[in-house]
């Protein structure tokens, strides 16, 4: 169609075209980092497996991978190494900040006070704007970035409960040194493979809705840092990452396997959600979910005793409920369990979940910033039919 403006020459629109909602199976861009096949229950990062690089490989390798675009060698690893460690420590005009931060508001939320140290962190550093930088600068910036976030993430948790932040050792993986920062002690070697191969298995998903966020901002050529807070604001969302404490509370209030056919039927008639169950892509099981259940068992103990009888239960019971509906469990459902034994407080399941991510947000972001086309797509407008004339007075 044409409009004329202005009495000018005439404007030709581009057609609309109608997609579904929550833009479901829509094709918005070419990606290299990474792709999720839900009917195949497979995901991969750079063409490897993501299930087989958290089963073989450390999760400084696939930082490396989704940044640089390649596994590092022995060498490689040792130079990434040395280059991302001393961006773990807190810049000094952070530190008098983040108590503030830490104990702002009656109850406070882990994923916005991270937003805000982390945009302190972006002034102190003189973060600019991704569409003046070169691609090694904003490079740069996501390194600090991202190699900060573990730091503060345990820094603000420690200050919320009265205690004194652990300063990052060089010396420890980036999963030993998370635990460490968190605990005030040197994790066991199993405590702190199992949060590496979770943080592996989460640090990227397709277009996910924070990635899908993190990206949309990226195309304004905002700066990185503020495009890492549009990211955790969509991942704070109990339906996108706040989800695994909440898994784990459905096994609370199950108790003891004798309840969770009564308790399951419940939910279900009332049309409750089960939290833990489901996936917006996946139509079989979550390849995650497989692979952190691994996890557990290997890890073993009443919880997990629990978690695998209640998964079994559920499906069984929702298949006869919901016929025709198959629902298996998400990553949400063991990663609780996981990170529950490994000692994580609940609190910090969700800011976990977010250290993984915000190198795969960071990764996206910077391949968004080398396409010039800023992200502007169209709504419908379904009310009273304009123009409205204005009353007077």
């Amino acid at each position: 169609m044409t409009t004329e403006r202005g009495g000018s020459a005439a404007v030709r629109e581009t057609p609309a075209v109608t997609a579904p909602r929550g833009l479901s199976g829509v094709v918005v861009t070419d990606t290299e980092l990474g792709d999720v096949r839900g009917r195949e229950g497979f995901y991969h990062y750079r063409e490897y497996s993501a299930v087989e690089l958290a089963r073989k490989r450390t999760f400084e390798d696939v930082w490396h991978l989704l940044f640089f675009g390649h596994l590092p060698d022995a060498a490689a690893r040792a130079d990434f190494q040395a280059r991302t460690a001393p961006l773990r420590h807190l810049p000094g005009s952070l530190r008098e900040l983040l108590p503030i931060l830490a104990k702002s508001g009656p109850d406070p939320r882990p994923l916005a006070s991270l937003g805000a140290a982390l945009s302190a962190a972006a002034g102190a550093r003189g973060i600019r704007p991704l569409y003046d930088l070169t691609p090694g600068e904003r490079l740069d910036d996501a390194l600090f970035a991202t190699a900060l976030v573990p730091t503060l993430l345990t820094a603000l948790h420690r200050l919320r409960h009265g205690l004194e932040p652990v300063e990052p050792r060089d010396d420890l993986s980036y999963a030993a040194n998370y635990l460490y920062m968190l605990t005030g002690d040197e994790p066991t070697a199993d405590r702190a493979r199992a949060i590496e191969q979770y943080l592996i298995s989460t640090v990227d998903h397709g277009f996910n809705a924070s990635t899908f966020t993190a990206r949309v901002i990226a195309s304004t050529g905002a700066d990185l840092v503020a495009c890492l807070v549009g990211g955790l604001g969509a991942l704070s969302g109990p339906l996108h990452g706040g989800a695994p404490s909440r898994a784990l509370d459905t096994l609370d209030a199950i108790g003891t396997p004798d309840r969770i056919d009564g308790w399951i039927r419940e939910r279900v008639l009332a049309g409750d959600r089960i939290m833990g169950f489901g996936h917006a892509v996946y139509r079989m099981e979550d390849p995650r979910s497989r692979l952190l259940r691994e996890i557990a068992e290997g890890m073993g103990g009443a919880l997990v005793d629990l978690a695998v009888t209640t998964e079994k239960q559920v499906v069984a019971i929702l298949a006869e409920l919901k016929p025709g509906r198959e629902l298996h469990t998400n990553v949400e459902f063991y990663a609780g369990v996981v990170m529950e034994l490994c000692g994580l407080p609940r609190e910090m399941f969700t800011p976990t979940f977010a250290a993984a991510r915000t190198v795969g947000w960071s990764a996206n972001i910077l391949e968004q910033a080398t396409d010039s086309k800023i992200i502007r797509p169209a709504a419908r407008y379904v009310g009273p039919p304009p123009p409205r004339p204005v009353p007077t007075g």
